[in-house]
């Protein structure tokens, strides 16, 4: 079973001129029961769906598909809710990464950071660019921020 482990702040700095590489995302929700989301994704020219269980702190299941893009794409069109936003990826050192998106459309303006763990409890370091910690606030689950 896929483990996703991952922590998620809010961005009060500038972390732009530590960006590598950077993606397109759209996305939207087939599912969004907590127990177990289903979201359809468009990353740049890939289509993808995954599914995830319920968060228990900072650790849930997921399975995560690469499917056609014209089936993403299709998938998108039935979504109740959906999100756009650019996905910045930022190297955290010891093989981790900060994937920095940055919200358009109606979360014009909201900037989230989540770094994936391999463990609960792995220490990592915090650029100054990071602000408050929103893990498990479902305020700023993307599902939430899709139906909102």
């Amino acid at each position: 079973m896929a483990k996703e482990i991952e922590r998620k702040f809010l961005v009060k700095g500038d972390f732009r001129a530590f960006v590598t590489d950077s993606h397109h995302i759209a996305q939207g929700y087939l599912n969004t029961d907590p127990c177990r989301t289903v979201r359809v994704r468009v990353l740049d020219d890939h289509g993808f769906i995954t599914v995830k269980g319920r968060n228990e702190g900072c650790v849930r299941n997921e399975w995560e598909y690469e499917i056609p893009l014209s089936d993403a794409i299709e998938m998108l069109s039935i979504c109740s809710g959906s999100i756009e936003k650019v996905r910045n990826i930022i190297p955290a050192g010891n093989s981790l990464v900060w994937e920095v998106d940055v919200f358009g459309g109606r979360h014009e303006g909201l900037i989230v950071a989540e770094i994936e763990l391999p463990e609960a409890d792995t220490c990592f370091e915090r650029p100054q660019w990071l602000g408050e910690e929103v893990t498990g606030d479902p305020a700023y689950y993307n599902s939430s921020l899709a139906r909102s």
